[in-house]
């Protein structure tokens, strides 16, 4: 600990610390807990923080702080202010490129506290300061957990008795938890996983390692569900559940001490698609060994649970800064939350991932993989109803005026490759209302429609896919600012997932939906991995990545040609494979290349859905 004698002897300490370290300033006069220093100096995730009595920067927030303290140093009266050690200039800093982690659909900052009385103290002030001169400063909700500076005996008296009325430890291991998150989780797996992620906590383990644990239990599950016998599917079904646990620990842990990174984001958001479409495989693999073939089953569960999660992220992008955000069916909705019971009826009902979870593993142990898949398109189908249905009705009764970055994501996740960017470059933009939405679902269903009733391998079909890429092309030839253009990319998802799953299927070729099963995967991941760029703010992936890999429309283009030329041939399962390949090749390389680099974005997932 470096003590200060004054403010001008603060400035020349931290103008000593090295640039790239983290500093804070507390006055000597502080009265809290060790939790309330710990989220106000040691959250990686902001640039500048302060609670009553304290102030931190990290590298990038350190020339403000130097220029705030030198502006406020004449104005500053008595009381020395310190620099803390473990938070300050003489610890190893927090990189700036960890700013938050993916962990868990939950790893978002916790919410920001109520504007804070003026803090007279020398922090409090230089926070005004960084404030007034625009770098945003982080005041974390600290609740019951006390931090203040008093300034008499009786104040000090009165934040001692509150110090001492609060288990800070207790206060930490519950806002390790979500707030918001689903029954099964909050109440089956969140009541130990806390423990647990304490446990992982005091012997060092990271947030990272426990989430890769949590991918290899997964595998495992899906290997022992391959096996096609009821012991393998018993061993999944539990090893799968215990996956789940691990899943929630790496949050847990992450927010009980403050490890988020970037990495962990990437990681988490990658690796329950992973876990959970392995799994799929595996028991389509163990169902094969028994003698009961459910490939166009589980690729069909996958195509629904990727447009499930679309539809949620083209509607979150296309409102998220949305002018006038306002609908009766909105109000309504927050009055039924108003209602304890209806606001786990609602969480259950839209099948979030650990109600999913728990239904899959106790299903595998007891049924059998057919069981699974058809219990997982039923539930699915209703949660995608729902929740499609309370989003239209929320586009349709809002009034709200669509923004340029709105549209431009809505442009992003829409995923056109260089045929629709052509026909659009030339194209006169629709107009009207619903018009937008209308031709890419014209689009969808002559595509959809044609490989499901026309012969196959007909070259009907391609003209259909011609048909399709001139639609495509006229959806985004104008920005998707009407109320239902977030439909869009849902339905070009759609289009491209079920061609695919229908083409092969029909093919009556052996192995062309598992290779389906694995061209929908590496598609979808890239189509995550576009999601997760922008909620970060960085926007999608780069332009060449997208004509590269052709786009929604040059892609089922692609597998209509394929279809036609390799009519019942064997080289169309190879055609598959090698487009799967390649696909996820340079998918894969662009994306790790991107999330390891100093550029990646902090990636918030409250409220997923997943």
């Amino acid at each position: 600990m470096l003590t200060a004698a004054d403010a001008g002897d603060a400035a020349a300490l931290l103008a000593a610390v090295p640039a790239g370290r983290r500093v804070a300033l507390v006055d000597p006069r502080f009265v809290g807990h060790v939790h309330a220093l710990r989220l106000g100096l040691t959250d990686p995730r902001f640039p500048a923080a302060a609670l009553p009595g304290a102030l931190t920067a990290q590298a990038e927030a350190r020339p403000a702080l130097v220029r705030a303290l030198q502006r406020t140093t004449a104005a500053v009266g008595a009381g020395a202010p310190t620099a803390e050690p473990e938070a300050g200039a003489e610890t190893a800093p927090q990189t700036a490129a960890e700013p938050t982690t993916g962990q868990t659909a939950g790893q978002a900052t916790a919410p920001a506290a109520a504007p804070a009385p003026e803090d007279p103290t020398l922090p409090g002030r230089i926070a005004a300061a960084l404030e007034a001169e625009g770098t945003p400063v982080h005041r974390p909700a600290l609740g019951s957990l006390v931090a203040a500076v008093p300034a008499d005996a009786e104040q000090e008296a009165a934040a001692v008795a509150g110090l001492t009325s609060v288990d800070d430890e207790a206060v930490r291991l519950r806002s390790a938890v979500k707030a918001h998150d689903g029954f099964f989780t909050t109440f089956c797996i969140s009541p130990y996983s806390r423990y647990i992620a304490r446990w992982c906590a005091r012997r060092g383990l990271t947030p990272n390692q426990v989430t890769t644990a949590s991918l290899v239990t997964a595998l495992v599950a899906a290997g022992a569900a391959a096996t096609g016998t009821r012991g393998g599917y018993v061993a999944a079904g539990i090893l799968l559940l215990v996956s789940f646990v691990l899943d929630c620990t790496d949050g847990q842990l992450a927010r009980y001490s403050l490890q988020y990174s970037t990495m962990g984001a990437w990681l988490d958001a990658t690796f329950d698609r992973a876990k959970e479409y392995a799994f799929y495989a595996g028991l389509a693999i163990g169902a094969v060994r028994g003698g009961d073939d459910v490939w166009t089953l589980a690729l069909g569960a996958m195509v629904l649970q990727a447009c499930r999660h679309v539809v949620d992220f083209s509607f979150n992008e296309a409102n998220h800064d949305a002018v006038a955000n306002t609908s009766p069916t909105a109000a309504l909705s927050n009055k039924l939350d108003s209602v304890g019971w209806t606001v786990w009826a609602r969480r259950m009902i839209v099948l979030p991932i650990g109600e999913r979870w728990a239904m899959i593993a106790v299903l595998t142990a007891l049924t059998t993989p057919r069981i699974v898949f058809y219990a997982l398109l039923v539930g699915c189908s209703l949660a995608a109803c729902y929740t499609t249905a309370g989003r239209l009705l929320r586009s349709l009764t809002r009034k709200a005026r669509r923004t340029d970055r709105a549209a431009q994501a809505l442009a992003d996740l829409a995923d056109s490759g260089p045929l629709a960017q052509a026909v659009a470059a030339v194209a006169p933009g629709l107009r009207g209302a619903f018009t937008v939405p209308a031709a890419a679902l014209l689009g969808a269903l002559v595509m959809i429609g044609s490989a499901l009733f026309l012969p196959y391998g007909s070259w009907l079909t391609v003209a259909a896919a011609g048909v399709y890429v001139l639609l495509s092309g006229l959806a985004v030839a104008r920005p998707l600012k009407g109320a239902l253009d977030w439909l869009v990319p849902p339905v070009f998802r759609a289009a491209e997932y079920v061609t695919i799953l229908v083409l092969a299927a029909r093919s009556d070729v052996p192995h062309a939906v598992p290779a389906a099963f694995g061209l929908v995967s590496a598609v979808a991941y890239h189509h995550y991995d576009t999601v997760y760029r922008i909620r970060g703010g960085t926007g999608a992936p780069p332009g060449w990545l997208v004509r590269t890999i052709g786009g929604h429309e040059g892609r089922t283009a692609l597998v209509a040609v394929l279809a036609a030329v390799l009519t019942h041939a064997s080289g169309f399962t190879t055609a598959l494979t090698a487009l799967a390949v390649a696909v996820a090749l340079v998918v894969l390389v662009e994306s790790i290349r991107f999330w390891v680099s100093s550029s990646a974005p902090a990636v918030h997932d409250e409220g997923e859905l997943a």
